[in-house]
């Protein structure tokens, strides 16, 4: 039975915890906050699962159990990832979780991570659950198969009004309550919807575009008393192999729109996250022109359930994994380059050769 330990006992530590227990897992969830452990035992995981699971062990990070333990998952806000990461990797642990966005956009540390972790052989993976989805493997399926022909267009929108992340964290009055109101620390449209930026990168590689090495963003940034975000990023990218395409995320759209389109030569694909309730979808068109689609039943925990399966499994396999450290850091800088792209009003290109740190975004 794989042992999980949890960094952060909110919204995100109790999904993972809660998809831990569901695969048999033993799981620690530890806090700073006292009083976030007990809202986890009290309020967050007994509203949304039915009861607390009294297997579950609370700790306070300062006393918390350290080694022995298969995954660490990180699930605390952005700002905090990369030293609890660096720290996790001193437990010498099979395997680190890291929720997305891996780090805040001046990419501190980013690039020490990632040396650490390959030299020390410990797998790190990036809370991108979007793209180990059952919808999203039913996408890679069709393009690897080549069903719709060479692709000529790939667009991607997460717009969502972030009311609803709120209404999940009823302990937070705003945006200034936390990172989500500081595009600086990780939040914001950017960083707070950049599972939009990660999926695109990701067909990107199915269809074998290869990485985005040129970035052009427009950004609507808002000052709100304390809280500095951006509502809108909207993104053009330019990739290795000369394919261009587009990415829109934004806190403002109601009702939600979580969409990709893929349009080939032969016919279209698109994969609709939530189209209706518990539900994802995928509906495309081969060169017969009929229309087909695939209905994928799903709930919000089955997300990480799925996120979990796959870390498990690619631990067992040694097959490169599509939410790696690697991609994750490669989505960004992506992000890095648009705020320069956006603050500059130039295209950005990136060079990956000099690492994951601002050095590699050199404007056009």
């Amino acid at each position: 039975m794989p042992s999980l330990k949890i960094h952060g006992a909110g919204s995100i530590g109790n999904h993972l915890a809660n998809a831990a227990r569901r695969l048999g897992w033993s799981v620690t969830l530890c806090d700073i906050d006292d009083r976030a452990l007990e809202r986890a035992r009290g309020e967050i995981y007994p509203s949304r699962y039915g009861a607390w699971d009294e297997a579950i062990q609370l700790h306070n990070s300062r006393t918390a159990p350290k080694g022995g333990f298969d995954v660490i998952a990180i699930g605390t806000p952005p700002e905090f990832h990369l030293p609890l990461a660096l720290a996790a990797l001193e437990e010498n642990p099979r395997a680190i979780q890291v929720e997305k966005p891996v780090c805040a956009p001046d990419l501190a540390g980013a690039q020490k991570l990632f040396d650490k972790a390959r030299a020390q052989g410990v797998a790190v993976f990036v809370g991108y659950d979007h793209v180990v989805g059952s919808a999203a493997r039913e996408v890679q399926g069709l393009l690897e198969r080549k069903a719709i022909g060479k692709i000529e267009t790939l667009d991607v929108e997460f717009r969502e009004h972030w009311g609803g992340i709120f209404a999940a964290h009823p302990w937070l009055s705003g945006p200034a309550d936390s990172y989500l109101g500081f595009w600086k620390k990780g939040g914001g449209a950017s960083g707070e919807h950049s599972h939009a930026l990660n999926l695109w990168q990701h067909l990107a590689h199915v269809i074998g575009a290869g990485r985005v090495v040129e970035v052009s963003a427009l950004v609507d940034y808002i000052k709100d008393g304390v809280a500095e975000y951006d509502r809108i990023c909207a993104l053009h990218l330019v990739c290795e192999s000369g394919f261009v395409g587009r990415v829109v995320q934004d806190v403002v759209t109601r009702p939600v729109r979580k969409w990709a389109r893929l349009q080939g030569r032969d016919g279209f694909v698109e994969w609709h996250c939530g189209a209706v309730a518990g539900r994802d979808d995928v509906r495309w068109a081969e060169s017969d022109g009929a229309a087909k689609e695939a209905l994928f039943p799903k709930t919000r925990p089955d997300d990480f359930i799925r996120e979990l399966e796959h870390i498990e499994a690619s631990l067992k396999d040694g097959t490169p994994s599509p939410i790696s450290l690697e991609r994750g850091l490669d989505t960004m800088l992506v992000i890095a380059a648009a705020h320069l792209s956006a603050q500059q009003h130039r295209n950005v290109k990136i060079n990956y050769s000099a690492g994951y740190r601002t050095e590699a975004l050199t404007l056009c």
